[in-house]
């Protein structure tokens, strides 16, 4: 059974697409087995305790370097024997101590169909703000893995939605959560899940 993290910083809308979808039974080969959150006031933490998953709480302002934030998360994956880490909504930068330590084992959700409106900078509302300010007529979510580039690992899923006449920031984002993110995390979550399971069988 490969043990996935959850590494949250807000309301943990994600994260509950990921709870729900394994609740239904979607993902034999892994579980959830901590979410580890960048603030100590997220939701998502709530989420996670009335799912009964562990948590852990690792927070930036916490620690004098980066190196040091990144060493801390590391530690805290190591520590519950973490396989898998899921990224969903986390809004701290991910050092290279980390990303050695699970080279591609990180996946990432991005409101948008990488290579567009991606990188440094492009995070939540900005990436929509983006794409109407373009006039884009289709954006999306992609599930990527995570390396030292921001928005820069291996693409393993993308979806693409609808860019409606009227929309604005706030609705786009939504759709793109519902239609997009909700969907392909779950599914990004199983098909790595089963893989790393064979894997670690051969």
């Amino acid at each position: 059974m490969i043990r996935i993290a959850v590494l949250v910083s807000g309301g943990g809308t994600n994260l509950q697409a990921l709870i729900d979808y394994e609740k239904a039974g979607n993902n034999p080969h892994g579980k959830i087995s901590l979410v580890l959150a960048s603030n100590n006031k997220a939701y998502a933490l709530e989420r996670a305790r009335q799912a009964d998953i562990p948590t852990a709480v690792v927070r930036r302002k916490d620690y004098e370097s980066q190196e040091a934030f990144d060493h801390a998360v590391t530690v805290t994956l190591q520590e519950n024997r973490i396989d898998l880490v899921i990224l969903a909504g986390f809004l701290s930068i991910l050092g290279p101590e980390v990303i050695q330590a699970y080279p591609e084992r990180i996946i990432n959700v991005h409101p948008s169909l990488i290579p567009s409106f991606c990188g440094k900078g492009f995070y939540g509302l900005k990436v929509h703000e983006a794409a109407l300010a373009k006039g884009v007529k289709v954006s999306g979510a992609t599930v990527h893995f995570v390396n030292e580039i921001p928005d820069g690992g291996r693409i393993l899923l993308q979806k693409a939605v609808e860019v409606k006449d009227g929309d604005t920031p706030e609705i786009l984002q939504k759709r793109i959560m519902e239609e997009a993110e909700w969907v392909l995390l779950p599914q990004a979550m199983k098909q790595l899940s089963e893989a790393l399971d064979q894997e670690e069988n051969i």
